[in-house]
């Protein structure tokens, strides 16, 4: 999956304080929904949460494991009920902004027999209307 580019009407450390809420996983990761702390101090390196994902009619439990964390520049982390997939956020000052780079891709498993281009569209396409009501973002009702 190709690199993403988000910026967000908020100050670094107002999103860095939603990332560092399990229970707002889901708000920035979507598709998943009643995320909650597993094991450790979330998001601490080693730290664990899981959480549901719906796919139609099945529901599935996923667990997202945080891999390296550089406070307040760099998240990173490995999910996925599909198989293993990397998560990897970039956090850097843009004025009084926040641009946001998230690089996600599948690592092995079932996400990563079936990635390919069609499947990165569609999550994309997936991931622009779901960003639209998310926490920092300001667009919320503004319609753009």
């Amino acid at each position: 999956m190709a690199a993403r580019h988000h910026l967000i009407d908020r100050a670094p450390p107002a999103v860095w304080k939603i990332l560092e809420d399990e229970r707002l996983y889901g708000t920035w990761v979507v598709g998943t929904s009643e995320s909650r702390r597993e094991q450790g101090d979330w998001p601490e390196l080693g730290s664990s949460i899981t959480y549901s994902v719906r796919l139609g009619p099945k529901e599935f439990t996923g667990r997202t494991v945080v891999r390296r964390i550089e406070r307040p520049r760099t998240l990173e982390a490995e999910a996925g009920p599909l198989g293993p997939a990397r998560i990897a956020l970039d956090i850097r000052p843009r004025g009084d902004k926040t641009l946001v780079t998230v690089d996600e891709h599948p690592l092995r498993g079932v996400g990563g027999a079936l990635h390919n281009v069609l499947l990165d569209s569609l999550i994309q396409i997936r991931r622009v209307g779901a960003r639209r009501g998310a926490p920092g973002d300001r667009r919320r009702n503004s319609g753009g």
